[in-house]
């Protein structure tokens, strides 16, 4: 079966995960120079049997009309050049209703604007499921990605300890 298609931009499929991934995602997430910048304790995927039930439960998520964390593929070559998320914020949807937008590439997929055309898709796929505004959270050392957020017109709202047990800069579009 073929994974279901989020949307797509000019150059990028954004759709549900294949277990065909798991090698692509083990090879993502396996290296500290991604994983360094996730969650409140960052540690890299240990081994390649969790890629698969990583993508399990990606997929389950995935489920949601609006919400998920989709693979990122270049139309060009199939790749998968990483991942895009628009998900609830822990304190999300059921009491503020915060949504955050976020992305993880491979480092071969980084500085050509991917992470920026993939984010920016999944913040109109948001807006037209009726959403009202959307965040971004990320390492006040990760200078790429603050820049991905100032190109995607996001303002800054400054540091934030509120989500994620890690103080994060914050952003809102």
């Amino acid at each position: 079966m073929e994974p279901k298609v989020v949307y797509q931009t000019d150059r990028l499929v954004v759709r549900d995960w294949a277990e065909s991934d798991g090698d692509r995602v083990f090879d993502i997430y396996r290296r500290w120079e991604v994983s360094r910048w996730l969650g409140a304790d960052p540690r890299v995927m240990p081994h390649r049997d969790a890629a698969s039930r990583t993508i399990e439960r990606w997929n389950a998520r995935n489920a949601d009309a609006v919400y998920g964390i989709w693979a990122v593929e270049e139309k060009s070559t199939g790749t998968i050049a990483g991942t895009v998320l628009l998900v609830p914020l822990p304190d999300g949807p059921s009491s503020k209703g915060e949504v955050e937008v976020g992305w993880h590439f491979h480092p071969d997929s980084w500085g050509r604007g991917l992470a920026t055309e993939s984010a920016q898709g999944a913040i109109a796929h948001g807006f037209k499921a009726g959403l009202g505004e959307i965040y971004a959270v990320v390492r006040p050392d990760n200078g790429p990605s603050i820049a991905v957020c100032k190109r995607l017109g996001m303002q800054p709202l400054g540091l934030t300890s509120r989500w994620y047990d890690a103080e994060l800069e914050s952003f809102v579009i």
